[in-house]
């Protein structure tokens, strides 16, 4: 399947069975593959496919931000249309065009087409529906963002996707005329674990060669391979077989039949390439190259995606603790300050992040809830629920897990210059302040610690799908009657295990060691 298609929204009774009245929903963490795009690469043009493909209508539309003074203090908007320049028959330039002679919206490899924005829209649309319209989770109207942390990978499809999204969630008409401009999170390339960084992380790249050498030995000869070799060949450089490392590789094979899928008439490939039986011979034998690390080993885990898990569990845990860890210092302020100034700071309430088929993936197979399920589709999301169970607790009482540690805490957060001003003179006093749990594991936490996440548990829609993991299925690590409700603790406990201490140094480590474990390492287990 190329493009997701999603499924009618839950009915009353379906919202009654998902969400129990006995749990209160708190933080949803929301991760989207990008919507449909152009292949990364030309492949195949001696199939008649186009290179340039004309579904890019932003191109005639683009804008920049431009210094409209010297001084620093006005800026402008330069609109623009975009078009391509390419080699022409002598070597001299000429304009890129489309299969019917188009020169504008033409796409540049791996750009979010006109199909993408409409499907990471409808997904917005479609979590609005869910969040706001049904649950009443959050409000109809916003004057601010401060509630919502958003996220994009460096790679442009994936911060327009998110754009997309928040647009559908949070359209014009469900915005305040005065609402300041929402904050989106990025980070450089070698920072990046939103994406399994196999570009910047050296021991990650050679783990996934290694996995992907064991693919290709285990398939290359195989009659799966000799089936495709047999269909598609002709179209291979020099005739050669298909393989898992050939040229293209079989995911890149893969690559351009799904995106000629998702898209129009006038760039499709041969019928063959779509040939049932070899779609499903391409899309089992890619999900082993690419994912089967995550279900085998532990340090492939913490590699290639325990510093985005760390980074979610931290969330959920700063949620719980009001400190920040949630994100809001991150997110919340006029440049740079902390908090609006205003007052109003709030928890966030819903992370929404723009990002990748390996995202998706790593993260459920790394929880151990990714078995038979195919490659991710455009537009695919995971959706990863905090709940906590209902207490009494009204405006002004303690919260019933302060109780436990025997503190007095106001059950909405301070604002953040007062925690900023309080921290200050904390600080000047020698007095220390309190530890923060969210980034310790959960076997170095105190009994009190522990408590504080008690009554709290974690679900996991995928494409509207509840997804189990294994080690919450144990008495005692899931709600009573439910186990697709993992106790947070539970929950901890298994990210814990393969959240890096420090990814960077964990990166440029173990180059003498073995690639894969000497027994396997079963994922999602606490």
């Amino acid at each position: 399947m190329t493009t997701f298609i999603p499924r009618q929204p839950y009915s009353k009774e379906e919202l009654a069975r998902l969400y129990p009245q006995e749990l209160e929903l708190q933080l949803v963490q929301v991760l989207l593959r990008h919507g449909e795009r152009s292949p990364v690469s030309p492949r195949f043009q001696n199939t008649g496919l186009w290179p340039y493909w004309p579904y890019c209508n932003s191109a005639r539309q683009l804008t920049s931000v431009i210094m409209a003074t010297t001084d620093w203090a006005n800026w402008d908007q330069l609109k623009y249309r975009r078009r391509l320049e390419t080699f022409g028959n002598d070597d001299g330039p000429v304009i890129a065009s489309g299969p019917g002679g188009q020169f504008d919206a033409i796409c540049q490899p791996g750009e979010l087409t006109d199909k993408g924005r409409e499907t990471t829209l409808a997904l917005g649309q479609r979590l609005r529906h869910l969040y706001v319209d049904q649950l009443r989770f959050m409000p109809k109207l916003i004057s601010d963002s401060d509630m919502i942390y958003l996220r994009a990978t460096p790679i442009p499809r994936a911060l327009e996707s998110v754009q997309q999204a928040f647009y559908g969630l949070y359209p014009p008409s469900a915005r305040t005329a005065d609402m300041p401009a929402p904050t989106i999170i990025t980070r450089t390339p070698a920072d990046e674990t939103l994406f399994p960084n196999d570009g910047n992380c050296r021991r990650f790249a050679h783990l996934s060669r290694a996995f992907a050498k064991r693919t290709a030995e285990r398939w290359n000869e195989t009659e799966d391979l000799q089936y495709l070799s047999n269909l598609f060949s002709k179209w291979m450089p020099g005739n050669q077989k298909v393989a898992v490392d050939s040229h293209p590789r079989l995911s890149g094979i893969m690559d351009t039949i799904n995106a000629t899928d998702a898209h129009g008439p006038d760039t499709k490939l041969p019928k063959e390439f779509y040939d049932p039986k070899a779609r499903a011979i391409i899309d089992k034998i890619s999900v082993e190259e690419w994912y089967a690390g995550y279900k085998e080993s532990a340090e492939y885990r913490m590699l290639g995606i325990g510093g985005l898990m760390g980074d979610i569990t931290s969330r959920m845990i700063g949620s719980i603790e009001r400190n920040g860890n949630d994100g809001l210092v991150e997110i919340g302020g006029n440049d740079g300050q902390l908090g609006r100034g205003r007052g109003g700071e709030t928890d966030i309430k819903l992370a929404l992040s723009g990002c990748h088929d390996t995202t998706l993936a790593a993260i459920l197979m790394s929880l151990g809830a990714f078995d038979n399920e195919k490659w991710p589709p455009f537009t695919s999301h995971v959706a990863l629920e905090l709940f906590r169970k209902r207490t009494s607790t009204v405006p002004g009482q303690t919260l019933a897990s302060d109780k436990t540690l025997g503190v007095q805490k106001e059950a909405r957060p301070q604002s953040w210059w007062k925690a900023l001003f309080s921290s200050a003179k904390a600080a000047s006093e020698n007095r220390p302040e309190p530890e923060a749990i969210a980034r310790k594991a959960l076997g170095e936490l105190s009994e009190e610690q522990r408590n504080l996440l008690q009554g709290h548990y974690v679900r996991i829609r995928y494409n509207d799908k509840i997804m189990q993991v294994p080690g919450c299925k144990a008495q005692g690590k899931h709600l009573e009657g439910d186990e697709s409700f993992c106790t947070l603790e539970a929950f901890k406990d298994i990210v814990d295990k393969y959240t890096p201490k420090n990814w960077k140094h964990a990166c440029a480590s173990n180059f003498d060691k073995p690639a894969f474990p000497e027994q396997v390492e079963p994922a999602g287990l606490a």
